[in-house]
């Protein structure tokens, strides 16, 4: 088995005698775009700072590429790129300018490299451009560009698609697959469930500092229980004879969980999402058409990783 670039053990932060994180453990693999997700003061953000050395851990060990981050931090932050929030560029320059600027502070990074990076995230026709004329996407490509400049085995972005449209947001997805085909390896913070559902091939949830889930994206979602949408006619009596059954139970009781599916385009006011096991659908939709009751539709709403995030944070709002 080959050495984790990135592994982390037992972590853990306390600000004035308030634990932020705690016991938080796991390992990541050459070529592996791992997501990380969490609640609004779950920790993330800070686990992250531990990561790249900008805040000390109260306990704890995280090794890049074997070197231990607290005690040889020169020797494993050298393997490491990152870029939180919003890249840093000097608007008034090319971008090949901020990269000759940001290359002065590496070792053994020369024109040849600019070259290389430059091509690498596709701004070959417009480095010599300022900044100032860039759109957002292609400010984003630049900060990975100068991420990517110490040649890193592990690249670290926080909430890169915020701000993009649609267009860049599927360019960086593009270009985050083929860095971990030439085997980089990636960690993703996202607020966006369905990216990281896309982009990361496992992912860590954490709520209160802790981590509460983490696994191949696909073996999470298999955890979170598929609904089974009805609709009725008349509504009301539909509802009341439909939740008789002790085998059906009726989705979305807290007021988090009813605004995501306010938020569901696929999901109209008067739908009844339900738990229910395949199994029992064909004696379900005898007994309500035996009562009178018209069916206009019944569908699988197939679980997705916002199903299980909602779950497993009872409806908490992520950063």
């Amino acid at each position: 088995m080959k050495e984790p670039i990135l592994s982390v053990n037992g972590l853990q932060k306390k600000i004035r005698g308030k634990t932020i994180v705690e016991d938080i453990n796991f390992d990541i693999g050459e070529g592996e775009i791992f997501g990380f997700l969490g609640p609004n003061g779950a920790g993330k953000t800070t686990t992250i700072r531990m990561l790249v050395d900008l805040i000390k851990p109260t306990a704890g060990q995280i090794r890049i590429c074997g070197y231990d981050v607290q005690r040889q931090p020169e020797q494993a932050l050298q393997y490491v790129g990152c870029i939180v929030e919003n890249p840093e560029v000097y608007s008034y320059l090319t971008g090949w300018q901020n990269l000759e600027q940001f290359a002065r502070m590496l070792e053994n990074v020369d024109a040849d490299r600019i070259h290389e990076v430059t091509d690498i995230v596709k701004l070959k026709d417009r480095i010599h451009d300022k900044v100032k004329t860039y759109s957002l996407g292609m400010r984003q490509r630049l900060g990975i560009a100068q991420a990517l400049l110490g040649r890193p085995k592990l690249l670290i972005l926080d909430e890169p698609t915020n701000g993009l449209d649609p267009k860049g947001i599927k360019e960086l997805r593009a270009f985050v697959h083929q860095l971990a085909s030439e085997g980089l390896s990636l960690v993703i913070s996202s607020h966006l469930l369905s990216e990281i559902q896309m982009l990361c091939s496992r992912v860590v949830i954490i709520d209160k500092g802790k981590i509460i889930a983490t696994g191949k994206v696909e073996e999470l979602i298999e955890q979170a229980k598929g609904h089974v949408n009805w609709e009725l006619t008349p509504w009301v009596e539909g509802k009341r004879i439909l939740l008789q059954d002790s085998n059906v139970v009726e989705y979305g009781k807290n007021d988090a969980v009813e605004r995501e599916l306010a938020s569901d385009s696929m999901v109209s006011g008067e739908t009844i999402m339900t738990i229910m096991h395949d199994d029992h659908i064909p004696g379900t939709v005898e007994r309500l058409v035996g009562q009178g009751i018209g069916i206009k539709a019944v569908y699988r709403k197939e679980p997705t990783l916002e199903d299980l995030f909602l779950h497993l944070t009872e409806g908490e709002s992520i950063e």
